[in-house]
């Protein structure tokens, strides 16, 4: 999010000084990481918790459009970078890999069809392809058939237009471009404290991690892209609307394979339907993983529970974001996500067995002996006021800013990296009103759908969508 930020402004404004304050020996080694998050381009073609199913029976797909269309946004500034020279060849971190959505027995099968008929036409979703047949679902993904009762409804779909990318390569190349451009980056050194002076600059302490010295930076505006860390930044800022914003932190844990036999007959991420009553971060999937040029696989998520609001954070992160203001919201969001509470238990207390033959739902002739477990990053999910209920649990982004625009962060995870253009552009509108319009233009010029939707327009659609693919090298 900060590295988009960056390269969003850097574009914007060159002449702009900038620095960047980053806690650990380099980026992206938290959640940008690619072991630490699936890697899904998340755009909706498989993920089925976007489009659910209302009380009549009719799908509703006006989340999957929303994420669609913002990771189009996404892919038009990726492909505006590449056709500039300003990012290198695009398969250093994305990689064509098609998207399919998976599922058994009769109900699921009715849903899923419902969901292709719901989608099909739609231009942002062109390509989708459907079927019920097994020897189809083998061609597609010979991993998931082999071992299944002859008799089991199945049901898939599947577009080739998806995509596995390496967030944390990405990020360096954006970091790489950036410091290019003179924009200072600081590594191993970690704010320590954010407060306004009288002037209205915001004054940094930062504390540089090897040989614990302590400096001053001074900023007329300031972004916090610390993921986990974002929360406590934001409340020692003291701005106003940090107030009553609480945090959920989560871990995840996958299975994983190397095994080049296995690897080799699975060319897809494929998406599943989360169990009944089960949150939407429980919804299981088969990913083809692409890091380095070498390729895994990885199934999960196993989610599990640590008070961190980072793999690199303190034991005492959950309990020191406790305050005042959001103590009542986030006892209020404990009370009404019991379900939610009860579900990471039988997670973390979950056996090797019990893992593994959520598994074999997909996998049937799984081998425990070809698989290890990985431990993903830590999400921490928004906690936030509500009039109704007290508080609410938010799966999703919130974009936090001061009223005058100087001091802005991002709360939430997903779904994260894959929106990060659009809701970076967001922090431009609400922080820099005045100079949107002289921005407009150049923002236009990059992403040639700012201001509007590509959906709305069936040949604009397909005209952006194929221009994108093609400086992305993306097959569609």
């Amino acid at each position: 999010m900060s590295a988009t930020l960056g390269a969003l402004i850097k574009q914007l404004e060159p002449d702009w000084t900038m620095e960047a304050f980053e806690a650990l020996g380099d980026v992206a080694l938290e959640s940008s990481n690619p072991w630490n998050n699936a890697g899904t381009g998340h755009s909706a073609l498989c993920e089925l918790n976007y489009t659910p199913m209302r009380p009549d029976g009719s799908i509703d797909i006006a989340s999957a459009v929303k994420v669609n269309e913002q990771f189009q946004v996404t892919r038009q500034f990726w492909a505006h970078l590449v056709g500039q020279g300003l990012i290198p060849d695009p398969e250093s971190f994305l990689s064509p890999v098609p998207h399919m959505s998976f599922v058994w027995g009769d109900d699921n099968v009715d849903y899923l069809r419902k969901r292709y008929e719901a989608l099909k036409d739609h231009p942002l979703f062109s390509g989708l392809e459907y079927t019920e047949d097994p020897k189809v679902i083998h061609s597609w993904a010979p991993l998931l058939m082999p071992g299944r009762s002859k008799s089991q409804p199945v049901a898939a779909t599947r577009i080739a237009a998806g995509t596995d990318v390496n967030f944390g390569a990405l990020t360096q190349d954006l970091f790489d471009y950036l410091t290019r451009k003179d924009v200072r980056l600081n590594l191993d050194s970690r704010v320590v404290k954010v407060k306004r002076d009288r002037d209205g600059l915001w004054r940094l302490t930062i504390r540089r991690q090897v040989g614990r010295s302590l400096h001053v930076v001074r900023a007329r505006f300031v972004f916090v892209g610390a993921g986990g860390g974002a929360l406590r930044l934001l409340q020692k800022s003291g701005i106003d609307e940090a107030k009553g914003y609480g945090g959920f932190p989560v871990s995840g844990r996958f299975l994983r394979t190397d095994d080049p036999t296995l690897v080799a007959e699975h060319h897809a991420k494929v998406y599943g339907k989360a169990a009944v009553g089960s949150p939407p971060m429980s919804v299981p999937h088969l990913d083809t993983r692409v890091v380095a040029g070498e390729s895994s696989l990885m199934f999960g998520p196993y989610a599990g529970f640590s008070p961190k609001f980072l793999k690199t954070g303190s034991w005492f992160d959950l309990f020191s974001s406790i305050r005042p203001g959001n103590l009542i919201p986030m006892l209020a969001a404990f009370k009404d996500n019991l379900d939610l509470s009860w579900y990471l238990i039988t997670q973390v207390l979950a056996s090797r067995r019990t893992k593994f033959k959520a598994l074999r739902e997909f996998v049937p002739h799984a081998d425990p002996r070809d698989w290890y477990q990985i431990t993903a990053g830590q999400r921490v999910q928004v906690i936030k006021k509500d009039p109704k209920k007290g508080g609410i649990l938010q799966f999703g982004t919130e974009v936090v800013a001061a009223a005058d625009g100087s001091i802005a962060g991002l709360l939430g995870a997903s779904p994260g990296a894959s929106t990060a253009v659009p809701i970076m552009l967001t922090v431009l509108e609400r922080c820099f009103p005045d100079r949107l319009e002289e921005w407009r233009p150049r923002i236009s010029a990059m992403i040639p759908s700012y201001g509007g939707l590509i959906s709305e327009t069936p040949g604009k659609a397909k005209t952006v969508m194929t221009k994108t693919a093609k400086v992305l090298r993306i097959n569609r």
